[in-house]
């Protein structure tokens, strides 16, 4: 009789690597607005997420600086939310 893997086995051998554009993201709005905002990489864009549109709008500003810095032609999306 062969033991099935436990769940914790089977997803303990596989690596989940962050995308580089996460914590280039991440890093830019800690340092520039005291905030960690979450982030998601899709086909075709990066959400940011952030929870009020004060800094939603300053953020904005430098969505051209950090396109630039993450080496991506995905488009950059900013959201309000948790």
């Amino acid at each position: 009789m062969v033991m099935a893997d436990s769940l914790a086995d089977i997803l303990g051998k596989q690596r989940y690597d962050a995308p580089d554009e996460i914590g280039i993201i991440k890093t830019f709005v800690e340092k520039r607005f005291q905030h960690t905002p979450n982030v998601a990489v899709k086909q075709s864009q990066i959400i940011i997420v952030v929870p009020n549109s004060a800094l939603a709008g300053s953020l904005r500003m430098y969505l051209h600086e950090l396109k630039t810095l993450c080496k991506t032609d995905k488009r950059l999306v900013i959201r309000i939310g948790h």
